[in-house]
């Protein structure tokens, strides 16, 4: 198979916390008044990305990989994988704070909902005045101290809030408790898996008058309740190179920032590449094959190809890998 840039349809969803801004400055074609989630590349039961560009335009992911295997995703993650494909990629806009939650590790997930664990992480794209996140707790407590709170409805007095703006990026262990917090536009990149605990959702409401189930029981043996500050992720931003982000055992992360022409050569990465483009737009060429990437728009680049040419007057691009 000559393989290219892979583009897929968004999937939206829509939640009691979501706004405009998916539509209005990441231009999607969301169909809805409001949307609170893009999942732009997913191999999740139920919520497969389908190929929207190219030869390959009307076939999912699980089919590519299913007939493409390591051609797809590389030698070494179809081994770990299999047929599965290991990162979700979402955009997110929390009009309003989204619940206070936190996600199992990959060992509970598996005991209990037989799936990955999720590991996350986020970078802001656009943040109003005063937004914040909550990451984790302000000081190590008890599994005791935190229940206490929990039933007299004190839970914020002892979470982390971290104010942001634009650019800022976050690491999210299993574990750890957070919340995406009202005016903040950002990118998630993630294990494969939608298994929340959602443990504090300030007694909302849905449309219906139903109050969002709590998982308080299956939260207490998930959560990490030591006080750590290795949340925040510093990165370097020089032209036209791979800058570290995170590089954890479940993904890896860079940030590109193109000006003019870079060639970036894959051939040693035993891995597909996933671009999200974060600011600005780009040109990617494979052979005679040319893609454009704009703002809110992610490609999947096939572990068969082993070099790619990025071209920009100036476009900031998220760059994942295993």
């Amino acid at each position: 198979m000559k393989f290219y840039p892979l583009k897929f349809t968004p999937i939206f969803k829509e939640y009691l916390w979501g706004g405009t801004k998916l539509k209005d400055i990441l231009q999607k074609e969301v169909s809805t008044e409001t949307a609170s989630e893009s999942w732009e590349l997913s191999g999740v039961d139920g919520n497969v990305s389908v190929v929207k560009n190219g030869s390959l335009q009307g076939k999912s992911l699980q089919e590519l990989i299913n007939v493409y295997k390591e051609e797809l995703v590389g030698n070494s993650v179809f081994k770990r994988f299999g047929t599965t494909f290991p990162i979700l990629i979402k955009f997110i806009d929390a009009k309003l704070d989204l619940s206070v939650q936190l996600h199992p590790n990959n060992e509970l997930a598996q005991k209990r909902h037989n799936s990955f664990g999720k590991t996350e992480m986020w970078h802001v794209l656009q943040a109003e005045p005063n937004a914040k996140l909550i990451i984790g707790f302000n000081k190590t407590i008890s599994r005791e101290e935190y229940l206490k709170h929990l039933e007299e409805g004190q839970l914020l007095e002892i979470l982390n809030q971290e104010p942001v703006k634009a650019g800022d990026a976050f690491f999210i262990n299993t574990g750890k408790v957070h919340r995406i917090g009202a005016g903040i536009l950002l990118a998630e990149i993630q294990q494969t898996s939608d298994i929340t605990y959602r443990i504090f959702d300030y007694n909302r409401t849905d449309k219906e008058g139903n109050k969002r189930e709590l998982h308080t029981e299956l939260a207490l043996d998930a959560i990490d309740y030591q006080q750590k500050d290795d949340f925040v992720v510093s990165y370097e931003k020089e032209f036209n190179t791979s800058n570290k982000m995170v590089a954890c055992e479940h993904f890896i992360t860079n940030y590109i920032n193109v000006v003019g022409t870079y060639v970036k050569q894959l051939i040693c990465r035993d891995s597909f590449t996933i671009y999200i483009c974060v600011e600005g737009q780009a040109q990617l060429k494979v052979g005679d094959f040319t893609e454009t990437l704009v703002k809110g728009e992610t490609v999947l680049i096939p572990a068969s190809i082993n070099e790619l040419t990025l071209s920009a007057k100036d476009a900031k691009i998220l760059e994942v890998h295993l």
